[in-house]
């Protein structure tokens, strides 16, 4: 039988300069505080993660045979064939005005191309030992770093939110309006804090089994409402509005991919470095992109079938949960059941991206590493909860403007630390056991100034509701979306002489 890549490994000492309350050593109960007493009383539950921020030493890492990389390949399959990506997809259509063929090819491309990048950051776990957010300091600084890990936290709740909000509509749908919006959100994160709480294990259980029923949703999704699918139906405006519309709805859907790189490691890190990084990279990118591909493609069909079939529009105006139950119709309470296995499939989404997070707080500042892991995952749960009740009845909003944000500064990490990676630590290398210590790590004079020059370009050349910039008005009668292709192409072009000069300066 294979080895868990998530063995447990209570009793650690505790990790240099970080030194989180879950790895100090025991002391008589007498002189902890209830606190303390609960953890470890959690610390001692059969698959509970004690481990935090700290780097997996070798004697505790496994290596990976070929059951685990099937297990890449389904952890991100099942995170990502999920109710929210069909959302998505529906935006090509209803928001951008695209056609079925067009909305389709900029959403498998946009998905494909942003696996890419989850699948390049996931390869540096077992290299490691460290989470992504813990590498990153090897490409952006000690102290700069903790800009990206925050703006990864962000982009992890706002899923965590979404999640709730699609589920909830969903789940809403299927009662017949019997069960508001606000119970089916609060059911969608009480069942993902369970797993979270725990961690690693029983995350890894949960997602080895979890793609089965989506899966099969789908396809049923596909044989019901595909018949239904308009195919037919062209994009409108001008030639230079449908390219404008074209290129912004594909940088949508990499964002939306690509949002998950910050992410990419910190499931592999209980894998040995002798792990294959083309396997590693090749399972990563099958299991992202092949699923935000067909959940995409599914959601630009139930658009387009809006067009032509007068309670699909009915439904759509009531949420885009409705409007997927609506593909179900005419199966009874078969298609209901599939619609409770879609709402409840967001789980997934949400469960590692929660996880990401509350490493995120720990990462933030050595004070919040003494916090145990478990801890920031009710944090988190916490307030993305609250922002989905507030926020439930605008998830198109939500998704148009605030994850093409997240997904400027995404590409534009990206490209630093690919530079820095191909072009700096070919030679140089990289001691993964400085992960905590400022000293022995890059200054990030370099790729703080890439990082900003390039957010100048984004800002210049994004498009959203609220502001968009003179280069974003060039593009067609309404404006394109360039934000990603001119942040990252600035950040290309600068980080390398800038970090010549800081490795000349300070050889760091």
């Amino acid at each position: 039988m294979a080895h868990s890549p998530v063995a447990e490994e209570k009793g650690n000492q505790p990790a240099p300069v970080v030194e989180s309350l879950s790895s100090q050593p025991s002391s008589p109960s007498s002189s902890k505080n209830a606190f303390s007493r609960f953890n470890d009383r959690l610390a001692s539950l059969e698959f509970f993660e004690t481990r935090g921020i700290e780097r997996v030493p070798l004697e505790e890492r496994h290596t990976a045979t070929a059951t685990d990389y099937m297990q890449m390949c389904l952890l991100w399959f099942s995170t990502n064939i999920t109710a929210n990506n069909m959302a998505l997809g529906m935006l090509g259509p209803l928001v951008f005005g695209l056609g079925f063929v067009d909305a389709a090819l900029c959403a498998t491309f946009g998905a494909l191309l942003g696996a890419a990048g989850v699948a390049y950051m996931g390869t540096f776990g077992p290299a490691s030992g460290n989470r992504t957010m813990v590498v990153a300091r090897y490409f952006m600084g000690y102290y700069p770093s903790k800009i990206a890990c925050l703006l990864n936290m962000i982009i992890m709740l706002g899923y965590g939110m979404v999640d709730c909000v699609v589920g909830g509509q969903v789940l809403s749908a299927v009662a017949g309006g019997r069960m508001t919006v606000v119970v089916g959100i609060i059911i969608v994160a009480i069942i993902t804090w369970v797993v979270v709480l725990f961690g690693m294990r029983l995350f890894y259980i949960y997602e080895r089994w979890a793609w089965i029923p989506q899966l099969i949703a789908a396809f049923v999704l596909v044989g019901s409402a595909g018949p239904k699918f308009d195919t037919s139906i062209s994009s409108t405006g001008s030639p230079e509005t449908i390219a404008g519309n074209r290129l912004s709805f594909f940088s949508l859907c990499l964002s939306a991919s690509v949002a998950w790189a910050p992410a990419g490691a910190d499931f592999y890190v209980y894998f040995a470095p002798t792990t294959k990084k083309w396997k590693t990279f090749l399972m990563t990118f099958l299991g992202v992109g092949l699923a935000l591909a067909f959940a995409n493609l599914l959601g630009v069909g139930l658009a387009s079938g809006t067009y032509t079939h007068p309670t699909w529009s009915t439904a759509n105006d009531t949420s885009s949960g409705a409007l997927i139950l609506a593909g179900y119709e005419g199966l009874g309470g078969f298609g209901k059941l599939l619609g409770v296995l879609v709402a409840l499939g967001l789980i997934a989404n949400n469960i590692p991206g929660t996880y990401s997070a509350s490493l995120g707080f720990q990462i933030m500042g050595r004070h919040l590493a003494r916090l145990p892991r478990w801890f920031y995952s009710c944090v988190g749960v916490v307030i993305y909860t609250a922002c989905a009740l507030g926020g439930r009845n605008n998830l198109s909003d939500i998704f148009e403007n605030w994850l093409a944000l997240m997904g400027y500064w995404v590409t534009i990490y990206l490209v630093i630390a690919v530079e820095e990676h191909v072009f700096f630590r070919r030679t140089r290398g990289f001691d993964w056991d400085a992960w905590a210590d400022p000293a022995k790590l890059p200054l990030g004079i370099a790729a703080l100034s890439a990082f900003l020059i390039g957010w100048a370009g984004a800002i210049i050349s994004m498009d959203q509701v609220w502001y968009v910039g003179p280069l974003a008005k060039m593009v067609g009668e309404y404006g394109s979306d360039l934000g990603i292709w001119v942040g990252s192409s600035w950040a290309m072009l600068v980080f390398p002489p800038l970090r010549w000069l800081e490795l000349k300066r300070f050889n760091r």
